[in-house]
């Protein structure tokens, strides 16, 4: 009686706390997630770059100034319209300028290009922190699941071992059993009753990390998944070798990184070569505003050519070809790894989905052995070890399967991550 009243008291206190479906969490985490605002941020900063860079090809640099000056002493302050000079000891002057490179050494092709494989990078990246906050997420989730059918388990538990020392008592009273019988199943109901501790303990503190993993002030309960078998992938080991490299988000962002310090390298090397630059200004000068005393306008047709800079050309090409360097290395071990990291995400998936099956059996067996042991036990036709040693096996059975299932829940998740997809419609994104 008192059990049941427990456990009603349990489902209703559950019942308070919100609840949140997968597919809510991985929403509100994402929007949450430390990385993934930062990988957010740079996408826009790509974007602008992108922008400003494509600008330059046919917008010049505009800027538009104005000044007032007081004088202690008359100033010169331009020649009237009867050709006299005038002096005032205010001055008010207004100036506007345009600026537009019309060869500069293939450098804003480059940056351009720079600009656009940096963009690329942000939207790897931000792929990549989306699936590494839904995994984090994913794991707080199935963690509350878990922990509530490890919860219910451990109160299974405890309530056979209970029953169990009831009839051990019974028959220990009519000289069926020994005094020992139900001292051990006193002991088991001991052990049964501290695991239950820890399970309820272990759920409050994932309730507590989903909360905080979707941005809510205290515990958060999952909603349930369906506990059908996990399905075979759809693709073999080589496929997704091939899909990781082509659409992978890490694989994506070191190749665009690689074009983008290729760029950055032959930009550099566009400083060797001759600039060509067009100038217009504007200019008015008066004694009050709007000037227009005097105005003068200009154009100017600028060339330059480069020739020795202390050095810090050639150290900022060096840079550059290290950069581009580095960034080659990256991608090819990146590239070289991927036969590892995806086999061993594929097989993570495939072993789990097999031992959940194992698991699965396992369950079966360990009830049908524990009835038989429990049925063989009242009757005195087996000892007390083998009850305990049934009853063990079946909470051990029961809880490897809640643990197997969602192992494989969270290994798919895994491969997920370094596929770039999701798999199987799960309508998660």
């Amino acid at each position: 009686m008192t059990a049941a009243l427990l456990l009603a008291l349990q489902v209703v206190a559950a019942d308070s706390f919100p609840t949140v479906s997968l597919a809510e969490a991985l929403d509100r985490s994402a929007q949450l997630d430390p990385n993934y605002v930062t990988a957010l941020g740079q996408v826009r900063t790509a974007e602008w770059g992108r922008r400003a860079a494509l600008l330059t090809f046919v917008v010049p640099a505009l800027s538009v100034r104005a000044d007032w000056t007081w004088s202690s002493q008359p100033l010169f302050g331009g020649i009237n319209e009867a050709g006299e000079f005038v002096t005032t000891k205010r001055l008010v002057s207004s100036q506007a300028d345009a600026t537009i490179d019309l060869f500069a050494g293939g450098q804003k092709f480059f940056g351009y290009r720079q600009a656009d494989a940096l963009l690329d990078a942000a939207h790897a990246g931000e792929l990549a922190a989306r699936f590494a906050a839904a995994l984090q997420t994913e794991s707080d989730y199935y963690a509350v699941l878990a922990e509530e059918e490890l919860t219910r388990t451990a109160r299974e538990r405890v309530a056979r071992a209970r029953e169990q020392f009831d009839v051990a008592r019974a028959r220990v009273r009519t000289g069926a059993a020994v005094q020992t019988d139900s001292l051990q199943l006193s002991l088991e109901l001991t052990r049964a009753s501290v695991g239950l501790l820890r399970e309820e303990s272990a759920l409050r503190v994932a309730r507590l990390q989903l909360g905080r993993r979707v941005g809510v002030e205290g515990p958060v309960q999952a909603a349930a998944l369906d506990t059908a078998p996990a399905l075979p992938l759809p693709f073999s080991l080589a496929d997704a070798v091939r899909r990781a490299l082509a659409q992978g988000p890490e694989y994506r962002q070191a190749r665009a990184l690689e074009r983008g310090a290729q760029a950055a390298f032959n930009v550099r090397r566009g400083a060797y070569l001759p600039r060509v630059s067009l100038a217009a200004q504007a200019f008015v000068l008066d004694s009050a505003f709007y000037p227009n005393l005097l105005s003068r306008n200009q154009l100017r047709l600028s060339i330059s050519l480069p020739i020795w800079d202390n050095g810090n050309r050639e150290i900022v090409l060096a840079q550059a070809r290290a950069s581009r360097d580095v960034a080659q290395a990256v991608r090819l071990d990146l590239e070289r790894a991927a036969q590892r990291d995806v086999g061993a995400a594929y097989d993570a998936y495939e072993t789990a989905r097999a031992a959940a099956a194992l698991a699965t059996d396992a369950l079966i067996v360990a009830r049908e052995n524990f009835r038989i042991q429990q049925t063989r036990y009242r009757s005195g036709a087996t000892t007390i070890l083998d009850l305990l040693d049934a009853q063990v096996a079946l909470s051990d059975a029961e809880t490897g399967l809640v643990q197997a299932r969602y192992v494989t829940r969270l290994a798919l998740a895994a491969l997920e991550a370094i596929l770039g997809e999701r798999l199987f419609n799960r309508n998660l994104e």
